[in-house]
């Protein structure tokens, strides 16, 4: 099967929220071959794919908070780190802020940090990045009274995807254009995670050997190189570098117009929109006449890719637009006879026509050889040494001639932000003068650029190697939650795992309300009497039987099990069995779904936090890992009781070909949308809550962890370990109502 990486992942996603096996698409994972496989692996490999739905929030505040903040600060209200893209408020920052706030209404009480004003601090840290760490037509354009971003490595519009939590809110409200609501992730994964599912991964690319140490770290995947078909004629010169950025500019327009007028094509790479038209402009004056790709001209790329090599053309390209495409030298002839030949010609005149375009073709292949193959023009370094290099490819190719080179000053960003005070001292050296406009080689900077490249590329991948260990815990818990899916998917029938279910619910909730060998006085009647009603739908005579002489918690729990194992029994003859079986997967599903979905919203809450317990000392991905797996088995335990609850509710009617299914207070879905009603609205909270309804305590404040002081513990999972060190499950020991 052939397709794209994002198709690839998406169809995975999309197949794992399925109800029906019929409508799955991808078959077992086998053996993938990945093209352009750095750009995929790597480049890719910090984004991932989410399907998401739209959230419960208001965007009012977005705009609020942008116009009322962004025009009245000052440049000591914050600091910016460029290197790794971060701002923060100043003391006298939050001070202003906060008053501009309270002035307006929207701090109401306390300070901008109080517990309360959590969320205003949210909207004003996404306000800052939005509007001094993003820039227009470098970081996303506009188009269309929308904010696309820009894919930092291809220069290409990323339509559809959108920054999270919040920021890409932030930046419509800066640019003034329609915010849209924020959305809630229902199924994410990242390419890491994706194609490491693949038993046999390989992949190609002319740029992998710089990253060769993160492919088989990471993915156990070794690089080898393959010479090429024909020996490589293209001549890279060293860079040239010089003061400032206006001396540079100045050397490329005067380089670009010499190659124009000798008629030698010419590629110039950018790394940004913005530079793309700024020199674009400046050759424009200059009256050489050029094109210019960029993702505001996306739709043109293949054309402008196609006749780049043609006699004295000049082409302007972010980054590596074109990518993986041979710029023929003396342009296309397929594009050019698509483009001039009109196929309601009669066939003589379309012969005359393409012979003359092929002729002309052929004749302006020899000119631009002649005048030394394309000419690649870097007017920047880009942070990695691959992107660099995929520029330089284009050139050069299938044994053409062409040359390369580099122009860099030392204002340029990379050199600003990782090399800039070794350099500027390195150039006041007496020894190394240059004069205006006056470019300098020389090894100890080109060694000092590498060296800068070599630290942000391994800072990227340190980010990615770290993204991947937080990402390995959820990837487990999807990998288990999707398989689930899959088997109850497959089953004829779910009826034993549903049973399975029921009878764990009555073992806890007879197991909280009765205290092992406990008198029938000491047994909280009450409660378990409201825990059949709510999860079961059964009223049971509960303080009758305690009256009965020699009873025990078992023979309630085998009293419980049977007859409400009858009355679902009954239930779904009444029904129709094959109906019911139907029913009981479609709520199994959903309710997995659901809480799925709220799952991967908690541990999304959890990840942005949980770098501060670094501070305390502690290790956060060994505390994520706690709490996220705490976390997961607690789902498991809401997912149990929340199926045993709605099927022991719902109401099946039965319509022709529609079935609809009841439960008591639910409403009609709205059109076009997927809703079930929440089984916690049908009672008054969860098993894991009735300890805390009988004990309702007031608030203690923080101690240290004391295996005698249940006060110490924090919220214990029922299924955890005692923290008290009995070696029994919590539920059974210190859980129990009554202990």
């Amino acid at each position: 099967t052939y397709g794209t990486n994002n198709e690839f992942g998406f169809d995975y996603l999309r197949d794992n929220m399925r109800f029906n096996l019929e409508y799955m698409v991808q078959r077992p994972f086998n053996f993938a071959i990945v093209d352009e496989v750095d750009s995929i692996l790597i480049d890719e490999a910090r984004t991932p794919l989410v399907i998401s739905g739209p959230a419960e929030s208001s965007v009012d505040l977005y705009s609020k908070v942008d116009k009322l903040i962004i025009p009245k600060l000052n440049s000591d209200d914050f600091e910016i780190d460029e290197k790794h893209r971060t701002i923060i408020l100043t003391e006298d920052g939050m001070h202003n802020i906060e008053d501009r706030l309270r002035e307006s209404g929207l701090l109401k009480e306390g300070g901008m940090y109080d517990v309360q004003n959590i969320n205003l601090v949210h909207h004003v840290n996404q306000a800052l990045r939005a509007n001094k760490l993003f820039h227009r037509d470098t970081d996303y354009i506009v188009k269309d009274n929308k904010v696309i971003l820009i894919d930092e490595f291809t220069g290409r519009m990323m339509e559809g995807r959108r920054l999270s939590e919040g920021l890409h809110q932030a930046l419509e409200a800066k640019e003034n254009v329609e915010i849209q609501n924020e959305n809630q992730t229902l199924a994410s994964i990242t390419f890491q995670n994706y194609f490491r599912l693949y038993p046999k991964l390989a992949g190609m690319t002319g740029t992998a050997l710089t990253e060769a140490s993160e492919f088989s770290e990471i993915y156990n995947l070794g690089v080898v190189a393959l010479p090429t078909h024909v020996p490589v004629q293209r001549r890279d010169y060293e860079d040239q570098i010089f003061k400032s950025l206006r001396e540079k500019d100045e050397a490329v327009i005067e380089l670009i117009k010499e190659c124009h007028e000798r008629k030698q094509p010419v590629l110039v790479g950018t790394v940004s929109i913005e530079k793309s038209e700024k020199l674009a402009e400046q050759l424009k004056k200059k009256k050489v006449p050029h094109n210019v790709l960029n993702a505001r001209y996306h739709e043109q790329e293949a054309y402008i890719v196609a006749q780049a090599g043609r006699p004295g053309a000049v082409t302007i390209a972010t980054n590596m637009a074109g990518r993986g495409t041979d710029i023929q030298l003396g342009g296309n002839a397929e594009m050019r006879i698509r483009q001039e030949v009109d196929e309601s010609w009669p066939e003589d005149r379309k012969k005359k026509e393409i012979e003359k375009i092929r002729a002309e073709i052929a004749r302006d292949k020899e000119i631009v050889k002649e005048s030394g193959g394309l000419y690649i023009i870097g007017t920047e370094r880009h942070e990695s040494r691959r992107i660099d290099n995929q520029l330089r490819g284009r050139s050069g190719r299938q044994g053409d001639p062409g040359a390369s080179i580099f122009f860099l000053s030392v204002e340029d960003d990379l050199m600003r932000i990782f090399a800039g005070d070794k350099l500027e001292s390195l150039l006041a050296n007496s020894k190394i003068g240059l004069k205006e406009g006056e470019a300098l080689e020389h090894p100890l900077i080109s060694k000092m650029l590498e060296r800068a490249q070599a630290k942000v590329e391994s800072m990227h991948f340190d980010v990615r190697k770290n993204l991947l260990k937080f990402d390995n815990v959820m990837n487990d818990q999807r990998k288990v939650i999707y398989e689930q899916r899959l088997e109850i998917m497959k089953a004829e029938t779910i009826e034993d795992m549903i049973r399975d279910m029921r009878h764990g619910i009555i073992e806890d909730i007879v197991g909280i309300s009765i205290p092992p060998q406990a008198y029938a006085e000491k047994w909280n009647t009450e409660a378990l009497r409201n825990e059949s009603m709510r999860l079961l739908a059964l009223d049971l005579p509960i303080d009758e039987w305690a009256k009965e002489e020699g009873i025990a918690d078992t023979e309630i729990i085998e009293r419980i099990k049977d007859i409400a194992d009858k009355r679902m029994a009954k239930k779904a003859t009444d029904t129709g069995i094959e109906l019911w079986r139907r029913v009981e997967k479609g709520v199994l599903l959903q309710t997995l779904d659901q809480y799925w979905k709220e799952h991967l919203l908690n541990l999304d809450h959890l990840r942005q936090g949980i770098n501060l317990r670094a501070f305390g000392q502690r290790d956060p991905l060994n505390e994520y890992k706690t709490e996220a797996f705490a976390a997961f088995e607690a789902m498991l335990d809401m997912l149990r009781e929340s199926v045993t609850q709605s099927l022991s509710y719902v109401e099946v009617n039965v319509a022709g070909d529609r079935v609809d299914l009841l439960m008591p207070g639910m409403q009609p879905p709205p059109e076009a949308r997927e809703t079930r009603q929440d089984p916690a609205t049908l009672g008054s909270g969860s098993i894991r809550n009735m300890r805390e309804r009988e004990q309702a305590q007031p608030a203690q404040e923080n101690r240290p962890f004391d295996a005698q002081d249940p006060d110490t513990w924090g919220k214990t999972p029922r299924n955890s370990p005692c923290p008290c060190g009995s070696g029994k499950k919590f539920k059974q020991c210190h859980g129990k109502i009554g202990e």
